[in-house]
């Protein structure tokens, strides 16, 4: 049985104050950073280049956990190991050699996750689950933080946590998008082991109390 983890999305920090927030999460009851990288073609929006996220990567404490949603994410897999990467998840409608790309990741040291836009099936991972540390489902359509949760999202959740099982794998399932007090609970009952909470947590008056309250939830 996995502890049920919470992952802040850096996403929605301050970016004016990032050292700020970072210092914030690793003083909280949070797990996992969790950071997100966008290249403008993949998803319509851009988020943190290499130095920026070397500049983070010193301070933050915890996993960094960190979701590519890039076209041709292969060509960095070694650069996001030398800047510290713990996690290093590729999108699936991204990769054209899955096996090759997680391979690749796990020679690099790291865990290997992959990430599922909301329609892509899970079926698609049966001949590669065992190969997965971490399957992302997004519940949102990626791209921008702040957008609304997707309901289909614990049915998939059901379905995935099923095909693990099956497989005898041992493969973590993480929630990004969405994620708020109304829902967590329910994700975890369904299966969902880590939770990626960006703008509830830090748009939130008290984001250190949001975190704790959020653990509890699903402790």
């Amino acid at each position: 049985m996995h502890k049920k983890l919470v992952a802040p999305s850096l996403l929605a920090a301050d970016f004016a104050n990032l050292q700020r927030d970072i210092e914030m999460v690793n003083q909280s009851e949070a797990d996992w950073f969790h950071l997100d990288v966008m290249d403008g073609v993949f998803v319509p929006n851009i988020s943190f280049g290499m130095p920026v996220i070397k500049a983070m990567a010193q301070h933050t404490q915890k996993t960094l956990d960190v979701h590519l949603m890039i076209v041709d994410p292969d060509r960095y897999i070694k650069t996001f190991a030398d800047l510290g990467s713990d996690n290093l998840t590729v999108h699936y409608e991204a990769c054209n050699h899955l096996h090759r790309t997680l391979q690749s990741i796990k020679a690099e040291g790291m865990k290997a996750g992959v990430a599922l836009n909301p329609h892509t099936s899970i079926k698609l991972l049966e001949d590669t689950i065992q190969d997965i540390d971490l399957v992302c489902l997004m519940s949102v359509n990626p791209g921008f933080g702040g957008q609304s949760f997707i309901e289909n999202t614990y049915q998939k959740v059901a379905d995935l946590k099923n095909l693990i099982e099956q497989k005898n794998s041992d493969t973590l399932i993480e929630i990004d998008g969405g994620v708020n007090a109304t829902n967590a609970k329910k994700l975890v009952e369904v299966g969902a082991d880590v939770l990626v909470a960006g703008s509830f947590v830090f748009k939130s008056d008290d984001p250190t109390s949001t975190i704790k309250a959020l653990k509890e939830q699903i402790a």
